[in-house]
This record gives structure tokens, C-alpha cells and sequence, in this order.
């Protein structure tokens, strides 16, 4: 071959088993294998597909990424999440989430409702937290990272206030949730509320778990 050719390929009916994911600890990759060698090579059974081209010189082996996502229907059944916390004579709160499943490019939306109020709340943040267990016992380890922090209110609440939360998922880089991959790692993601008083003082470090889909988008 002396010059650029362009070669049709198509791997049909190639079964891709699980999802590409890059995070603290792990990296899943699907890579296309270019390999020119002086001898044919099989395809071998592993995240790599290789085209061999027979030539008299060295080796010659590139590759390119192949992202890979598994789209699915969005799911029948999606409660919403509902629940109260508090301090005894001091705080008490009722918060909502309108769904515990989100598309990657959803909105999470939701309410905080102030139910009794004795400490000056400064403000309250909504954090998306992503935490990643690779291993499994006793040789499992847990990595944690914020994806983003949003400022929900700025100001003291009082009782009977409701406060609404609405934030977009779309401008994150976020992943699907993944729960035991081939028994090596999981992914999954939290949604934590935390009050700060006049003091600085932080309650209610409260996460709740949510999971993060990669669907098609209803029409």
C-alpha cells in the first residue's frame, strides 16, 4: 500500500457488554485496533478489534476510543422521594424530589418546607455527589467527588416558608449509575442537603441516593 486507502468495515451483531466510563480509579475502554503486521492476526476476544495488513516492515498498531453507551426506555415506575428530618426544639424540615431516577440531561426538581425554625439559617446548598467503589471486601475502597454545588437559598427561612429547588443536569458531567460491574466496580450518586447557620455551623448532611440513566428521550 503506497498510498491513503479507505477500507468499509462492519462488525455486526458485536455484543458490547458493558458500558465506557472514565473516574477516579477505574477506566472502561472500548478501543478500534488498527494493526498493520507482516502476518494476519485473529480478532482476539477482548475490548479490542483489530484489522491486520500484511507488510515487509515493523508493525504498525493504532488505536481510536470507541465510546459506548447502552440507551434504554425511560423506566415505568419512578417514585418520588419524600422526607423529614430535624433537631429536636430546633429545626425540623420536610424536603421532596419530584423522581429517584434522572436522564443524563434531566432536571431535578423539589421543595424544602420549614416546618419549625430556631437557628438563623445563612443558606443551603445542594451538592451531587459521585462515589466510586472499586474491590470487594475486605480490599474495597471508596472515592468520593463533588460534581457540583448549587445555592438553593440565601437568607433566613421561616416557618411555613416552602423553598423550591430546580436544578439542571445537563451542563454536568455526569454518568450513568453502575452497580457491580463485573463484580469490580460500582457507581453511584447522592443528592446532599446541608444548612449553614450564622455561624458557619453545617446540619442536615443528609444524602440520598439517586440514579442517573442514560435514555432515549420520549417524544
Amino acid at each position: 500500500m503506497r498510498q491513503a486507502q479507505t477500507f468499509d468495515f462492519l462488525f455486526k451483531n458485536v455484543e458490547k457488554q458493558f458500558e465506557s466510563y472514565q473516574g477516579i480509579n477505574v477506566k472502561l475502554r472500548w478501543v478500534l485496533l488498527s494493526s498493520f503486521a507482516p502476518k494476519s492476526t485473529e480478532i482476539p476476544a477482548s475490548y479490542f478489534i483489530r484489522v491486520s495488513i500484511s507488510r515487509r516492515m515493523a508493525d504498525v498498531t493504532k488505536e481510536r476510543d470507541i465510546w459506548v453507551h447502552s440507551f434504554r426506555m425511560p423506566p415505568d415506575s419512578n417514585n418520588s422521594i419524600k422526607m423529614e428530618v430535624g433537631i429536636e426544639d430546633c429545626l425540623h424540615i420536610e424536603f421532596e424530589y419530584n423522581k429517584s431516577k434522572y436522564h443524563l440531561k434531566d432536571v431535578i426538581v423539589g421543595k424544602i418546607y420549614f416546618l419549625l425554625v430556631r437557628i438563623k439559617i445563612k443558606h443551603i446548598e445542594l451538592s451531587i455527589i459521585r462515589r466510586e467503589t472499586t474491590g470487594s471486601p475486605p480490599n474495597q475502597y471508596n472515592e468520593s467527588e463533588t460534581i457540583t454545588k448549587f445555592e438553593i437559598m440565601d437568607g433566613a427561612p421561616v416557618r411555613g416558608e416552602t423553598i423550591p429547588i430546580r436544578l439542571f443536569l445537563g451542563g454536568f458531567d455526569l454518568t450513568p449509575t453502575f452497580r457491580d460491574v463485573n463484580k469490580k466496580f460500582s457507581t453511584r450518586y447522592y443528592l446532599n442537603l446541608v444548612l449553614i447557620d450564622e455561624e458557619n455551623r453545617r446540619y442536615f448532611k443528609q444524602q440520598v441516593g439517586v440514579d442517573f440513566l442514560a435514555c432515549f428521550k420520549p417524544s
